[in-house]
């Protein structure tokens, strides 16, 4: 009896790739979700509307700044400073987007392009982690997965923490303020560990924001100032030390 050999369907294997990458973005989803809930709630009790708060997941993608904007629109800090506090936090993104294209040469350029807009931190890492699927049929199609899946988690949890903010006890909900606090906090820590010049940085940004504020500018401008300020110090001594090695 003769047998047919059975080969995948071009479907089909789209299908499994869509598969693998939402296995692969299952931790960014477990992890973004209370995180997007406490975003959604503080952002939710200094005014913004759950439309609002969940246009700024959809939109902007990017939990660091928009806990960020959200504490300093808590502030009464202006537009201005909030879209160059959040631009130079952000700025981050361009250097992980031409990292990602470039490691991404199996995949047409029309792919790469809308690929790049999900990128986050961990979207980013998760990708570097799994570089083979690349150089198979369809890979794009993982990626566009792993992303998408953290993108919905974090839009999703935007607007159920919306939602539950109105209806949270005022004390509890404001109480997770300290997030904004924990998650800058958490970004820091391993830098740290890595090089403690990074701690000297951080200080010294923190430094000049309040030497600034008691000039009397205000706090939005304070923290651009500081960021920017602080930033340019760190080129200059993490700069230094690679000049050392060499």
């Amino acid at each position: 009896m003769e047998t047919q050999a059975i080969h995948p369907t071009s479907s089909s294997t789209r299908l499994h790739m869509v598969r693998r990458g939402m296995i692969a973005g299952l931790p960014i989803m477990l992890g973004y979700l209370p995180i997007a809930l406490t975003y959604g709630v503080l952002a939710s009790r200094t005014g913004m509307t759950n439309l609002e708060l969940t246009l700024m997941s959809i939109l902007v993608f990017a939990g660091a700044a928009q806990f960020l904007a959200v504490g300093m629109m808590a502030t009464g800090t202006g537009i201005i400073e909030i879209i160059i506090a959040t631009f130079v936090l952000n700025f981050r993104h361009f250097v992980m987007s031409f990292s990602f294209v470039n490691s991404l040469k199996g995949i047409a350029r029309r792919a790469k392009i809308p690929l790049t807009l999900g990128l986050t931190d961990e979207t980013f890492t998760m990708s570097a982690l799994y570089k083979e699927e690349v150089n198979e049929r369809h890979g794009s199609f993982f990626y566009a997965s792993l992303i998408l899946s953290a993108y919905l988690s974090w839009v999703g949890g935007s607007f159920v923490g919306g939602v539950l903010g109105d209806v949270m006890p005022a004390r509890l909900s404001d109480s997770m303020g300290v997030a904004l606090y924990a998650m800058f906090i958490g970004l820091l820590i391993p830098s740290v560990k890595r090089d403690y010049k990074i701690a000297a940085i951080a200080v010294l940004a923190m430094l000049i924001n309040f030497v600034c504020q008691l000039w009397g500018m205000s706090q939005g401008w304070a923290i651009v100032v500081g960021t920017v300020l602080g930033g340019a110090c760190g080129i200059w001594l993490l700069g230094e030390e690679e000049g050392e090695k060499c």
